[in-house]
């Protein structure tokens, strides 16, 4: 495994900034559209296999628990890891989070650290989840200390008295692997690092996880490969490519800005006593022409227009375009659908597998811990008794795309006449509705208590339907909602 020497020079060779803000774009997009801090982006609901008898009282259940797993979230240092982790998942395709219990006193129950690639190394199991994980990391004494406060450290970390020097420090090397039932760990110093005879191999802690506390999870992947794929990867041609042209432009830039200057070699002149500054007077030889500028050959407009259309291919690349805030006037309905669509459609296969491989095990480990504090009753998410769902913003966006697939369906059934609406159970329709955009569920009646439907008039007695209401009560429950039904198409006369 790699090891961190020191901060390394990396920005020296660094020519355009396209990249590198079109990385920060993305992972600030990921971390609003998959987990927005203080905002709930998850969510558990009764099973498929719960009777509506016990459905109503498990909702409420699940809601609380869940509202107390959010806190947590919210009062940990999560969103700030996990932003460094979404970094890593944009450039390199895999990131690595650790997911810790925190001591008890802690305002949270629950420790994040996004984990330098540099320091972990991953095995797939059949399956294919990243799920043993190795990592080194070299720790101070009162690191190693604060960490794993039962371990009995070896002479060479004993402490020094002040003056005598740097505290001392150890690379400390642990282990995941999975075993029946959960994952076994240990945590050890490695042999490596100058200890000798007895305290050869210094085990610091070892432990079993039901839950991992590694969170492993990445881009994308390609068949029989371990570690994944990243957007700058597939554009680094791009990137380099600019790098250079920008490079380029700087210098011939210098160049014409101070210019090349020739001059006769008539034993008279000595260019290297020239110095160009105001005020200067440089001899020259009877008859000759003295210092004469150089034309620079290279064309400005021409890498301009090569740079243009680099940068324009990085920033597609990197979603920035797509994902970014809309600058012009306002986007009708209709637009935003298909900007809805066109994101849902480019991270669609990226969104699943973070839901497999960040999103269900950041609930799952949090609930776990959870459970051993005795702050959530045991709950475990089977997707028969307990399901989990999913709030963030791009789960709700490919949402609503169902909801007006229903509300058009709706309005179609409206313009059929009120025979056509009897076969709507309306309070079940509302119930799913509401679900789908997210709204909380305490503050809709039970089934068992919902109002009886009023007597049908007589056909006689039924008024009119104006020609531009599309279901009339039908879209004001939308309207409610937040969405909108189908325009209706204009009614012509005979």
């Amino acid at each position: 495994l790699g090891r961190t020497q020191g901060a390394s020079r990396k920005t020296d060779r660094l020519f355009d900034g396209t990249a590198p803000d079109a990385v920060d774009q993305l992972a600030a997009s990921l971390l609003a559209q998959l987990t927005p801090p203080w905002a709930r982006w998850f969510g558990l609901m009764p099973g498929t296999k719960v009777d509506d008898a016990r459905r109503a009282g498990l909702s409420q259940e699940l809601e609380t628990a869940a509202q107390t797993l959010q806190s947590h979230f919210d009062r940990s240092n999560f969103a700030v890891e996990m932003h460094q982790c979404y970094l890593d998942l944009v450039t390199v395709g895999t990131a690595s989070l650790m997911f810790e219990a925190a001591p008890p006193g802690e305002p949270s129950a629950f420790r994040f650290t996004a984990v330098p690639l540099s320091q972990v190394a991953f095995e797939e199991d059949i399956s294919g989840r990243l799920d043993t994980t190795f990592r080194t990391s070299r720790l101070s004494r009162a690191q190693i200390i604060e960490r794993f406060p039962k371990a009995k450290l070896p002479d060479t970390l004993k402490a020094r008295k002040p003056g005598d020097g740097e505290e001392p420090s150890a690379d400390i090397l642990e282990a995941l692997i999975p075993a029946k039932g959960g994952f076994d760990y240990m945590a050890l110093i490695d042999p490596g690092d100058g200890t000798t005879g007895d305290q050869a191999v210094t085990v610091l802690k070892t432990g079993r996880f039901e839950r991992s506390p590694f969170i492993n999870f990445r881009w994308l992947k390609a068949p029989g490969e371990i570690y994944g794929r990243s957007p700058v990867m597939k554009t680094l041609p791009d990137i380099k490519t600019a790098n250079k042209v920008v490079e380029l432009v700087l210098k011939n830039a210098s160049i014409a800005v101070t210019g090349i200057w020739q001059a006769d070699d008539d034993g008279v002149l000595n260019p290297a006593n020239i110095r160009l500054t105001p005020g200067t007077i440089i001899p020259k030889a009877v008859g000759s022409a003295g210092l004469k500028p150089l034309e620079a050959p290279g064309r400005f407009d021409l890498s301009q227009v090569v740079l243009q259309d680099l940068r324009a291919g990085i920033r597609r690349a990197l979603l920035a375009d797509r994902l970014g805030q809309i600058e012009g006037p306002r986007m009708t309905a209709t637009e935003v659908l298909e900007r809805v669509a066109e994101v849902s459609r480019l991270l669609g296969a990226t969104y699943g597998r973070l839901q497999s491989e960040l999103l269900t095990p950041l609930v799952t480990r949090g609930l776990s811990i959870l459970i051993r504090r005795g702050e959530v009753p045991a709950l475990r998410i089977d997707g028969q008794v307990i399901d989990l769902e999913y709030k963030s913003p791009l789960a709700r966006h490919q949402a609503q795309q169902d909801v007006q697939a229903t509300l058009a369906f709706l309005d179609g059934l409206a313009r059929l006449g009120p025979q056509a609406l009897a076969i709507i159970d309306v309070p079940q329709a509302a119930q799913a509705l509401a679900a789908a955009f997210g709204v909380p569920s305490k503050i809709l009646k039970d089934l068992d208590r919902r109002i009886e439907p009023a007597t049908p008039l007589p056909a006689d007695d039924i008024p009119p339907t104006a020609t531009g209401d599309s279901g009339g009560g039908l879209a004001a429950l939308a309207s409610a909602l937040g969405a909108t039904l189908p325009s209706s198409p204009t009614t012509g006369t005979a």
